[in-house]
Parts: C-alpha cells; sequence; structure tokens
C-alpha cells in the first residue's frame, strides 16, 4: 500500500501528517512480543503506520515471517532494514543484550526508535544510547507501556481531583512467574548478566507506573534474594542455575514525602497477583491485576472514601476508547503497546512528548542501579 505523503527528510521530528513507515527488527513467525504485541498494534493502526519491513535472525527466519506477516521486504541483516528511505520508526524488539547495537544502527541511520524494555543491559548502556539519540536530533520511545494503560489514566484524574486527599503511603506487591519451570526461549533471563530478570522487567514495570503516578523515589532500602536458585527448562527438563534475585523488596521516600514500598517476587504458589494500593488522608486507591505485569495485564480499580470498604470504580468509556480501532485489543498484550504507538504519532503530529522516551528510560535504569547499590550495601540510598 503506497505511503500517503513522500519524506523530505528521514529524522522523525519533521515527520508531517501522514502515515509512517515501521522496520521491526527481531521478529519470529511463531511467538515472540513483536509478534504477539508489536504487529497487531501497528496494524489495528492503519491511519498512522506501515509495517514496511521486518528482520530476522536469519535468512530462512526472514522468510518465514515475510510470509506469515504478509511483508514482502524482510531482511537478515538490520544494517538494510535501517537505511530504507521508506521507514520512518525502527521497532527494536529483540532480546536485551542486542538493543544496544541494533539502536545505534538506527538512531545513526537518522530513525525515530521504538525499543523494548529494558532499555540497555544497564545504566551505562541506557545513557548511551539516550545521547545517541540528542545528539541525532531524533524521538525515542521506550517500551514502559504500562503508563498508557486506561486505569493508570483514570487513577492520575482521580489523584488530581483529590480522590484521596494527601498522599501519606503507597505499597505494591506481585507475583511474576508462577511455579519453578521456564520455557527455553525465556531461559536467558535467568542470568542477571543478560539484563532481563525480575529487577529489570516485572520489578522495572511495576516501579515505573509508581513512579510516574506518584513521582520518584528521593531515597530507598533494598533487599534482593534468590530463593530458589534452580530452574527446570520444561522443553528437556534441564536444570540452570538462576543468578538473577526471585525475591526484590524496596522501601524508601518519594519526593513528595509519602512512604512506598515494593515487593515482587517469583516463583511463589498461589499469592496476590498484583496489588497497589496508594493510601491518602481522606481516602484509598487500589488498582488490582493477575500479575506483575501492569503493562501486559489488564488492571482493576478500586477506590474508597474515608474508612469505606474499596468498591470497584469503572475506568471511563473515553479513556478506554481513547483510539477507538484499538478497543478490539482489550484485554491482549498488544492493547497498551497499540496506545502508546498512537500516542506517540500525536506527538509527533502534535509536537508534544507524552510518552516515555530514552531519557525516562534512562531515569528508570538509574532507580534500579540505586536498588542494587541498597542490596549490595545494606544502607539507604539516594535513588
Amino acid at each position: 500500500m503506497p505511503r500517503t505523503e513522500a519524506r523530505e527528510t528521514t529524522s522523525a521530528l519533521a515527520i508531517p501528517k501522514s502515515r509512517l513507515g515501521v522496520g521491526i527488527i527481531g521478529v519470529s513467525p511463531g511467538r515472540g512480543w513483536a509478534a504477539t504485541a508489536h504487529i497487531p498494534a501497528l496494524r489495528a493502526l492503519p491511519n498512522h503506520y506501515e509495517i514496511v519491513a521486518l528482520s530476522a535472525h536469519s535468512a530462512e527466519s526472514a522468510r518465514a515471517v515475510g510470509e506469515a506477516f504478509g511483508v514482502t521486504r524482510v531482511f537478515s541483516d538490520h544494517e538494510h532494514l535501517v537505511t530504507r528511505p521508506d521507514i520512518d520508526v525502527v521497532a527494536v524488539t529483540v532480546k536485551v543484550p542486542h538493543h544496544r547495537e541494533l539502536v545505534s544502527a538506527a538512531l545513526a541511520a537518522g530513525k525515530a526508535v521504538y525499543c523494548e524494555w529494558p532499555l540497555g543491559l544497564d545504566l551505562d548502556d541506557a545513557r548511551a544510547m539516550a545521547t545517541l539519540a540528542a545528539k541525532q536530533g531524533v524521538r525515542t520511545v521506550v517500551g514502559l507501556q504500562a503508563r498508557q494503560a486506561p486505569a493508570i489514566e483514570f487513577v492520575q484524574q482521580l489523584l488530581r481531583d483529590g480522590y484521596v486527599g494527601e498522599v501519606l503511603s503507597t505499597t505494591m506487591v506481585g507475583v511474576s512467574i508462577a511455579g519453578d519451570a521456564l520455557v527455553q526461549p525465556n531461559a536467558y533471563m535467568l542470568d542477571k548478566t543478560n539484563g532481563a530478570n525480575l529487577l529489570t522487567v516485572p520489578f522495572g514495570h511495576s516501579l515505573d507506573i509508581l513512579s510516574y503516578v506518584l513521582g520518584e523515589f528521593a531515597d530507598l532500602s533494598a533487599v534482593s534474594d534468590v530463593r530458589r536458585p534452580l530452574i527446570t527448562i520444561e522443553e528437556t527438563g534441564e536444570q540452570i542455575v538462576k543468578t538473577a534475585a526471585d525475591q526484590i523488596a524496596v522501601i524508601g521516600t518519594l519526593t513528595s514525602g509519602a512512604t512506598a514500598s515494593i515487593h515482587i517476587r517469583e516463583a511463589v504458589a498461589g499469592g496476590t497477583g498484583f496489588l497497589w494500593e496508594i493510601n491518602g488522608t481522606d481516602g484509598t486507591l487500589r488498582l488490582t491485576a493477575d500479575a506483575a505485569l501492569p503493562e501486559i495485564f489488564p488492571l482493576t480499580v478500586a477506590g474508597a472514601a474515608g474508612r469505606n470498604v474499596p468498591a470497584e470504580l469503572a475506568v471511563p468509556m473515553a479513556l478506554t476508547q481513547k483510539w477507538p480501532t484499538l478497543t478490539s485489543l482489550q484485554g491482549a498484550p498488544a492493547f497498551n503497546v497499540g496506545r502508546a504507538y498512537a500516542a506517540f504519532a500525536a506527538d509527533i503530529d502534535n509536537g508534544t512528548r507524552t510518552v516515555p522516551d530514552f531519557a525516562a528510560a534512562v531515569r528508570r535504569h538509574e532507580v534500579i542501579a540505586a536498588i542494587e547499590r541498597a542490596a549490595s550495601s545494606g544502607e539507604r540510598v539516594q535513588a
């Protein structure tokens, strides 16, 4: 399908109001986050985006993904994708250890980049990518799409309207992966050095919405531990030694003065999937979900004035149907990703900045680094 307007530049800052050409790096035909979330999200926004090209890890995989998704331009070399003049946005959906190389190539080519979270292996990685993006003058998005959930927008409205009064404290508790087994494609998450683990993914997404809604941590203390050091690979029965923590607990003070605590854990039999309470002088708000992955699982909001028992509060239709073409994705992993893409297109058209960019990702990596320091030292640290 032809694009609606020609581009005069590859810089995303100068894109006119028209459909954006997208190239996705890291696509598998039968599984993976690109197939689960990015492709359905983009195809639900046909007035904003066109998937122009896909890249996979081999020529054989590239042909397979092209057939699976009906895209004719497929590559096994990402350089061929990022240098195409008809691509405005490059989506990087590969495993974290490869983010910096691929993101840097796209930025060097002058493309806007949507990179999955976590942005880098560590804080230094994230800072390097954010610095390059600023130097190139291109727009970026990081996959902290829980911010786009309608329930989060609703809670922000309620807080602005004084529903709980002054926020005194907030508590999060949740379970990530239930059980002591893992599928082979996710086995790399057992190695802390690979950058994708309980702290960066379930904890990172949960931390991000707390900070986005209530403000940043000023200082914190932390405990982390590996309570189940052997994990079974489901396909083979092999047991792998896990070096990434499966218990992380943080308590600290927000810049507002409110007390905040977060405890996210893995491999728990039963237990609360996800519970976030915001307690104030005049009431309480409570958000729940099936797991501590608020970017994926739908959030339910409940509230109570004074000392009453919290009752469910319906999220206004104006928020759930903010982008009507995404309605069919509600409840699916692609829903919040689609809302992030829609908001990004609106930002480009309107000159606004509402989606989390690489600078926001650096801040989140800074707090994660502070948590690691606090857990290692046993001391309270500045965040």
